[in-house]
């Protein structure tokens, strides 16, 4: 006569997802406190962002708050105050905030250079008017670029499958560890299983500038370029293997690239010795840490010629 076991043993698959649910659970538990509501006043605008500091320093996107001075933060414990916009930064999508009010808790920037595809996803924020939900999927590609609402691009963007909708904008990616390791930003819409955020490591650089300068410190030389095909013979001559460039087609009179001798119709080979093949490299190159100090340029100009140019990049005019 057989028996009943009243205590088998788990499937190993079984202990697998317990195990899962446990970290994703230990995870939210650590940053969930940190999650807010975010609502622009006087409008229906709204997302979600996450506290950084105990000092109420709350990051979202610059897309969530807009043009607005001052927010309302709704807190996870039901808490409700306002804060002020300290400073944002079209360009990444990203924005800063005081609350003034107490914040109960606060999270972890984590290191995104650290991320691999298959780890796992977190998204926490307030979708759709459902707030303080739990998405959670695994990082399906890294160094993704997508374009910000001022056309410039976004560099080392997260992709994932954790699944977002409108209102999870500015709220944590949370690795298992618990760290935040990206700022929810953005769908493809009609797609599915296909979601960004913009890097815990951008987000710390510009919360750095945001605090030290009020923006974020970009370098400018005053030239409008076009990306054209490169010839082949002037790639062969310069020993560049890049198909395209960029042509200048207007420069400012007076700016670091009319004192450094650029003519309308020189293509701009490379920036300390890295390539341009685009109008997106040249911005990319133009970073704050730029500003003010020479910077050699390769240049094929109007008389045929490859030549070499210095220029001393200025700050970028604040948006």
């Amino acid at each position: 006569m057989g028996f009943i076991d009243i205590n088998p043993p788990v499937p190993e698959d079984g202990a697998l997802l317990d195990v899962y649910s446990e970290t994703v659970a230990g995870a939210v538990d650590r940053v969930g406190p940190a999650v807010s509501r975010i609502e622009r006043l006087g409008d229906q605008g709204h997302g979600s962002g996450f506290a950084i500091s105990p000092d109420g320093l709350i990051i979202t996107n610059h897309h969530v708050v807009a043009d607005a001075k001052a927010v309302r933060i709704r807190s996870a414990n039901g808490a409700v105050g306002q804060g002020s916009v300290l400073g944002r930064d079209p360009d990444t999508d990203i924005a800063l905030v005081r609350a003034d009010m107490d914040v109960q808790a606060w999270a972890r920037l984590g290191d995104s250079k650290k991320l691999r595809r298959g780890h796992i996803a977190i998204a926490i924020g307030n979708p759709l008017g459902f707030d303080w939900s739990v998405t959670s999927g695994v990082v399906s590609a890294l160094g993704r670029s997508m374009r910000a609402s001022t056309g410039r691009l976004i560099e080392d963007v997260v992709q994932t499958d954790a699944a977002l909708n409108p209102g999870n904008s500015g709220g944590p990616l949370v690795s298992a560890s618990g760290e935040v390791v990206g700022v929810n930003t953005a769908v493809i819409r009609g797609a599915q299983g296909i979601a960004f955020a913009v890097a815990s490591n951008t987000a710390n650089f510009v919360v750095s500038e945001i605090l030290r300068f009020g923006h974020v410190r970009r370098a400018f030389i005053g030239i409008v370029v076009d990306t054209i095909m490169l010839p082949r013979r002037v790639a062969l001559k310069a020993g560049m293997t890049q198909e395209t460039t960029v042509r200048v087609r207007r420069i400012d009179p007076g700016s670091p690239a009319d004192r450094a001798g650029l003519k309308e119709g020189d293509f701009i080979l490379a920036i300390d010795g890295q390539p341009v093949a685009g109008a997106d490299d040249l911005i990319r190159l133009l970073d704050g840490t730029r500003i003010g100090q020479e910077m050699p340029i390769s240049v094929y100009d109007l008389d045929s010629q490859i030549a070499g140019r210095v220029l001393v990049p200025a700050a970028r005019p604040k948006n």
